[in-house]
């Protein structure tokens, strides 16, 4: 059975222990967290025993939430009021993990492209480890064999219904990076420690369960310099309870000591608390979370047109050989400049073009004449773009509407070409989404994928109407 979002439904509902606001001393008011068992109880005390200090404004439940666990306002809450306060040694990492003196010492031979293998070990042992500190942590998780991830659809079935929206391309290459990083890494690290890994617990299948746990429920702290190697993500207890939507209205904020959950807004009494996951288009979310916001609703969705689509249109406006060879030449400076590149995308979204800069400097290149791209090469491109060019790479709607007639020209082929991509036209989505009877015959994937393809179709309409 597929989940709804990324969690699952129980039908429990219990508040959090109170220790913010009117319990300073942190004892344990048995009401607060509600007189039952279940993991819900395990997980609340073991919350007071790792100096969780969570607010009495608040309760966890399933009711009144947009999908399984979230988080409930108790009480009005007001704009920059702390919800829950997480100690770092709470948190589970490749740092605080029982076996991190070994992950430490053995570092250098867990390096990878993703950086996440001494977390994933990490998660390896205390998931299987029934004495793990985290249990009553783990005893929260959604059922890894419910993950609602693409990369666990069969493949005809994603290829069916994403076509078009490179979901199953993306997919691919994160099932092959696993395959890659367990049996070229994870696995001979394993045996070279039987005492702490069992190949036959710690498998394949584990591996890339616990990969999209990661993906859906781990954190990852921001470097101060863009050149920095991104941190490793990390697990946050009671954090990762917090649904998503674009317009959340509270956000985690993190310093040395502890990471605090802070409302962004006031909010009124019986409404949910939302975190946000950052600006996610609706495919971002269900390649990485499993679920998708319905349209409108996600604001920040987004369509990505191929970098090489855009050649391909050049070439196809091309009429002569000679026109054709130009096109050649154009695209190979822009790849010396790296402002493109075969695996590249320019990313749509509803109000803006969010590489500007590399599609605004694409057009500009691809659509020169002989003798301007002549000249532009010989003064090295766009080192030489004046200032006044450069603040024009405000790339909104309203902007792509003044762009040079054969820039709008160029862009317009592209879309077609892109919209080529799709197994449906936007009409026939259209017709789906706007008959509530049809729509609640698909099944659950159904409805995520058409809402995926929907999202940018429309994007993509959009841009035709501004370029044509």
């Amino acid at each position: 059975m597929e989940p709804e979002a990324k969690r699952l439904k129980v039908t429990e509902a219990l508040s959090l222990p109170k220790k913010i606001a009117d319990d300073p001393e942190g004892k344990r008011d048995p009401a607060a967290a509600g007189d039952c068992s279940g993991p819900l109880s395990q997980f609340l005390e073991w919350c007071e025993k790792m100096e969780l200090e969570l607010s009495a404004k608040v309760c966890i439940t399933t009711e009144g939430t947009v999908a399984d666990y979230g988080m409930i306002a108790r009480e009005t809450l007001a704009a920059g009021e702390t919800v829950f306060i997480i100690p770092r040694s709470a948190l589970l990492s490749q740092h605080t993990t029982s076996i991190h003196s070994l992950l430490e010492k053995e570092e250098a031979s867990l390096e990878s492209d993703s950086g996440w293998i001494p977390l994933m070990l990490s998660l390896f042992h205390e998931y299987t480890n029934g004495d793990s500190r985290w249990r009553p942590y783990f005893s929260l998780w959604p059922d890894l064999g419910a993950l609602g991830h693409p990369m666990f659809w069969p493949e005809d079935e994603r290829v069916r219904l994403l076509q078009g929206t490179y979901v199953p391309e993306i997919v691919e290459k994160d099932l092959a990076n696993m395959d890659l990083e367990y049996y070229t890494i994870v696995l001979p690290f394993m045996r070279l420690h039987p005492n702490i890994f069992d190949p036959k617990i710690h498998t394949l299948e584990l591996y890339k369960k616990l990969v999209a746990l990661v993906m859906a429920y781990s954190f990852q702290e921001s470097t101060e310099d863009e050149d920095e190697q991104p941190n490793a993500p990390f697990m946050v207890p009671v954090a990762d309870l917090l649904n998503h939507v674009t317009r959340n209205n509270a956000q985690l904020e993190f310093s040395s000591m502890c990471l605090r959950m802070v409302t962004t807004q006031g909010i009124a009494k019986g409404q949910e608390l939302f975190n946000t996951y950052g600006q996610m288009a609706n495919w971002q979310l269900l390649h990485m979370y499993g679920f998708v916001e319905p349209y409108p609703d996600n604001t920040n969705d987004a369509v990505d047109i191929q970098m090489m689509t855009l050649r391909k249109a050049a070439l196809q406006g091309a009429k002569t050989e000679q026109e054709q060879q130009l096109v050649v030449e154009k695209w190979d400076f822009l790849c010396q400049l790296e402002l493109v590149g075969e695996e590249g995308a320019y990313v749509i979204g509803v109000q803006e073009v969010l590489t500007e800069q590399e599609l605004l400097l694409s057009l500009k290149v691809l659509c020169m004449s002989s003798e301007e791209f002549r000249e532009y090469k010989e003064n090295d491109g766009w080192q030489e773009d004046s200032e006044e060019d450069k603040e024009e790479m405000v790339f909104s709607n309203e902007a792509i509407c003044q762009l040079q007639e054969s820039w709008k020209k160029l862009l317009y082929s592209g879309v077609i070409l892109t919209q080529q991509n799709y197994i449906s036209d936007l009409a026939a989505d259209e017709n789906l989404i706007d008959n509530p009877v049809e729509y609640l015959k698909l099944s659950r994937r159904e409805q995520q994928a058409l809402q995926v393809r929907y999202g940018q179709k429309k994007i993509l309409q959009q841009l035709l109407e501004l370029t044509s």
